[in-house]
């Protein structure tokens, strides 16, 4: 018995469903979990010593890849310091600026934990500051576990949501209206007979959790102009996107400014982290300034706010962007043509340095599109690529990442691998 299938045992017994994320548990690719102990630069090394070279990044946290040394070097100098204080640092200070600094939307932020304390944050402070109650969301969109977003779609379009999981109550339900994304004429029509009841729309500016989904042209800018002109607040949830396919993220990629903008993943250096933030008269209603409460022990934890810095600086350094762009593009191309020549009906989708092979015909732009991709090819696919080292998100509905550690050797080896597991998959 190999060390991982020792773990994978062990874990079954001790963490519900053997672990402490779904997607973790490879079931949509039919494969047992991988235990990592230890990260290279874009590598993974498991508990059987095998080496992969990495595409789920911490599902996008990693921009500048595994145990950089100068991220490294800031947690450890932190943590002689101690490691939790409960009270202010300079760090949180001067991470808080360089956010501002970067993000013209923002004129002030509170950091959190997570991704979803940030939209559950933002979504109450909309709430406080409109007086209204509904929220709008689209379908394929993730923002988190959070109770009022953890809803699916209704039997139309401009029907209210009902609960996506067990445990969230119709009521709660209710109070979401989920509409298909890059869809302005439901948008439209939703704001045409709910206008003065909407508290906030809360969008991923490019799509990341239905696989990487671009806003088709106007798409953004129109929920600005709908929002702006009934009162009600725009949230750009980009805890995906934010410092990782920009400086400015997606809202300066695309030249539209929210009210509120949430924050995670690359702002933590791979430490846990969440922050929301935006117009300066919204989030002065934030405790202790207003009366929107909101509190964490660990919010602003020294070691977060080290390892984000850090990996920011590296952001900043000239060129960096600039590289990722180049290498998204190069796995682009190279992944388009072994499509081609494996003639297996696939489309690639990409934004910077994230990207996702959708198993479907057609370009995807929401997600009853992306749900009718082929999954059962997808799994084929990623177990063809495990098997050769690559180690990809295992659903079909998750982006892949580049990081700042990532070579165009290892673009190259990915293109060949990617060519041999899709004529295997061609074959069945």
């Amino acid at each position: 018995m190999t060390r991982s299938s020792t773990l994978w045992e062990a874990a079954q017994r001790y963490l519900p469903g053997g672990v402490n994320s779904p997607v973790r548990a490879f079931r949509a690719v039919g494969e047992d979990p991988l235990f990592i102990v230890r990260g290279e630069g874009a590598y993974l090394i498991d508990a059987d010593g095998q080496r992969y070279l990495d595409f789920i990044c911490s599902w996008g946290a990693l921009l500048a890849g595994h145990a950089h040394p100068h991220v490294v070097a800031r947690i450890t100098e932190a943590a002689q310091n101690g490691t939790s204080f409960g009270l202010p640092t300079p760090q949180e200070v001067e991470l808080a600026r360089t956010i501002v600094e970067a993000v013209p939307s923002v004129e002030l932020v509170r950091f959190v934990n997570s991704g979803t304390e940030a939209t559950m944050s933002a979504i109450r402070l909309a709430r406080a500051a409109t007086g209204r109650s509904l929220i709008i969301k689209f379908a394929g969109c993730y923002h988190g576990h959070v109770d009022a977003l953890l809803v699916a779609a209704g039997s139309g379009i401009l029907t209210f949501g009902i609960p996506g999981t067990p445990g969230v109550t119709s009521g709660t339900a209710s109070e979401t209206l989920v509409l298909p994304y890059n869809d302005v004429g439901a948008v439209e029509e939703a704001f045409a007979r709910y206008g003065e009841q909407i508290a906030a729309v809360i969008v991923e500016p490019v799509a990341g959790n239905m696989g990487v989904v671009p806003p088709v042209p106007g798409f953004l800018q129109r929920l600005r102009d709908l929002t702006k002109g009934s009162g009600a607040i725009l949230i750009f949830d980009e805890v995906i996107t934010g410092f990782r396919i920009g400086w400015n993220g997606a809202q300066g990629k695309y030249g539209v400014e929210p009210d509120l903008t949430c924050f995670g993943k690359v702002i933590g250096g791979g430490l846990p982290v969440g922050a929301y933030g935006g117009r300066r008269d919204l989030m002065a209603q934030v405790a202790p300034s207003g009366p929107v409460y909101q509190a964490g022990t660990l919010s602003g934890n020294p070691l977060t706010m080290a390892a984000g810095l850090a990996t920011l600086e590296l952001a900043r350094q000239p060129g960096a962007y600039e590289r990722l762009e180049e290498l998204g593009a190069r796995l682009e191309r190279g992944l388009r043509e072994a499509v081609r020549l494996a003639g297996v009906p696939a489309v690639v989708q990409r934004v910077g340095s994230m990207l996702t092979l959708f198993f479907t015909d057609a370009p995807v732009t929401d997600a009853r599109q992306a749900e009718a991709a082929d999954t059962a090819r997808f799994a084929a696919f990623h177990r063809a690529m495990r098997k050769r080292g690559i180690l990809l998100p295992p659903s079909q509905f998750e982006a892949w990442f580049l990081s700042l550690a990532h070579e165009e050797a290892d673009v190259e080896r990915t293109v060949e691998a990617a060519g041999e597991a899709l004529r295997e998959v061609a074959r069945g």
